[in-house]
């Protein structure tokens, strides 16, 4: 699910690296057909705080889980989860009555789970699943690790458990000469589609020479009509898909150049499309195509995230898409995992719009969302949600869930907004100095429109300077650094109001003024 030796890269703490989204033109070598056409513009978020007041954290719900791989919600109003394992099974949560024993689908007799990465790895549920009752999986097939997009008929939307005769393949892609990067991650979109990603078929340094080439599968994201039936396949390509007319193209193609999709979102309210793709060992990387993408280049094998990997991949004049987040593989993680944009209603106010992700080593929750005016991205490392992160997923709500490897816990996952940092006002006035001491009075201001409850200057001296007494606060030193505490009879300031302190302290030099103050923790004017 990750890249080679997904296991043994741990321990990296999660940093950011900002890409305002253009397109890059590379010039070397011969000619191919474009990519196709990505919008310029960007999707301003509906709602929430600022990134730098936004928090994160989970709770644990359940465990017990094998491996688990994936979780979707059945759209049919039952409020369940749906979460495959890696050894190929399914089982279902139910926040009222938990995470059932015994699996929805068990085809564990059809799926290789040799090596790492293959297994059970995606599953989808059609839209309005309760009248049409059909549910996909992707998984790696017996006996040589081929990608599989298969399909179960339920006869009723609960049936419970699912028969693993009724399978019926609909697609499968070999991958037999590595058993990494298959991808697997599936999605129906608003208009109806199904989304599959499929990695570049494994190896390393895209041995096979995928990610560029139009006439394989593999390094792709695919747009299926599932819903009918074309002559000899069990799906039907849709007219718009960006390489039907291109010659020696596999006309299920949607977008291209990706190394190992794991995980991608469609927002359902404006049809963009997130994918995270896994790195080959410098960058990881989260791309958004804002009107779909169709026929977008991500760039894989000739880049990874914001830099070129091997000139002798890139075509002359061809488009490659940036990411609009990278960061630094073994430094700051190891393996994306790619997430969803936040749509649900109980962190409505603070957290709509804003994309999460995370990273299987150093478990950090990422945020991206774009800007307001259009111009880029906000992007922010907010918490370590967990260990081992696989797969996060949405509620029936558009509340959001994680699940992680070898632990086996589902978590629900929970925003909070930190409070605003006040506005303020600090003067600063040495009363009266002698040849070993000062006093001096700091006057605290809030310029804001809401009443401060509770204060904390701090500041640095610069000199050598020593406070020693206090009045109308509480203070302390240590080094140069100085925090003011509120009495207890001064913690309230209402707006436009001002509180005065004082202390006593000593100097055996210079006495100049502190250059910055904070309130709060917050920098103050």
């Amino acid at each position: 699910m990750s890249r080679h030796r997904f296991l043994r890269r741990f321990g990296a703490v999660a940093g950011l690296a900002l890409l305002i989204p253009i397109a890059v033109t590379v010039p070397p070598a011969a000619a191919e057909p474009q990519g196709g056409p990505t919008a310029d513009r960007v999707v301003a978020a509906q709602a929430g705080v600022p990134l730098d007041r936004l928090s994160v954290s989970t709770t644990q719900v359940a465990f017990g889980l094998q491996r688990p791989t994936a979780i979707i919600a059945p759209d049919d109003g039952s409020g369940r989860l749906l979460i495959t394992e890696k050894g190929g099974t399914v089982r279902t949560y139910h926040p009222d009555t938990g995470l059932a024993s015994a699996p929805l689908l068990d085809i564990s007799a059809r799926v290789d789970t040799s090596g790492n990465e293959r297994g059970l790895l995606g599953i989808a549920t059609t839209p309005d699943f309760a009248t049409t009752r059909t549910i996909y999986v992707v998984y790696t097939a017996l006996p040589d690790g081929a990608v599989t997009l298969s399909r179960f008929q339920l006869s009723s939307a609960d049936q419970n458990p699912v028969p693993a005769t009724g399978e019926q393949v609909v697609l499968s892609q070999p991958h037999a000469e590595y058993s990494n990067h298959n991808g697997g991650h599936i999605a129906f979109g608003p208009d109806g589609y199904l989304y599959w990603g499929i990695g570049d078929g494994g190896g390393s340094d895209d041995v096979l020479n995928t990610g560029q080439n139009l006439d394989t599968l593999l390094g792709k994201i695919l747009r299926l009509d599932v819903n009918r039936s074309c002559g000899e396949n069990s799906y039907c390509v849709p007219a718009d898909n960006p390489f039907v007319e291109t010659a020696g193209a596999r006309a299920e193609i949607w977008a291209y150049g990706l190394r190992n999709p794991w995980k991608f979102s469609l927002n359902q309210a404006d049809g963009s499309l997130w994918i995270a793709d896994v790195g080959q060992g410098t960058y990881e990387e989260i791309n958004h195509l804002r009107d779909g993408g169709a026929g977008a280049n991500l760039g894989w094998s000739c880049r990874e995230g914001p830099q070129v990997f091997d000139p002798a991949r890139c075509q002359a004049g061809a488009d490659y898409i940036e990411p609009v987040y990278h960061y630094q593989t073994s430094v700051d993680g190891c393996a994306v995992v790619g997430g969803y944009v936040y749509r649900g209603r109980e962190f409505a106010d603070i957290a709509t719009g804003t994309y999460l992700a995370t990273d299987y080593c150093s478990g950090t929750a990422f945020a991206v969302r774009p800007t307001e005016d259009g111009s880029g991205y906000e992007t922010r490392a907010l918490a370590e949600l967990t260990i081992q992160p696989t797969s996060l997923g949405e509620d029936e709500n558009g509340e959001l869930y994680l699940v992680n490897d070898l632990p086996g816990q589902l978590h629900k996952i929970s925003f909070e907004a930190e409070p605003a940092p006040a506005a303020c006002s600090v003067s600063y006035r040495v009363d009266s100095q002698w040849g070993t001491g000062f006093t001096t009075t700091v006057q605290l201001t809030n310029t804001g429109s809401q009443p401060v409850n509770g204060w904390t200057v701090g500041w640095t001296f610069a000199g050598t300077q020593r406070a020693t007494q206090w009045w109308n606060a509480v203070g302390s030193q240590q080094g140069t650094a100085v925090t003011a505490r509120n009495a207890a009879w001064n913690a309230a300031i209402p707006a436009g109001g001002t509180v005065s302190f004082g202390f006593l302290a000593s100097s055996s030099g210079a006495n100049p003024a502190p250059t910055a103050f904070t309130l709060n923790g917050s920098a103050c004017g």
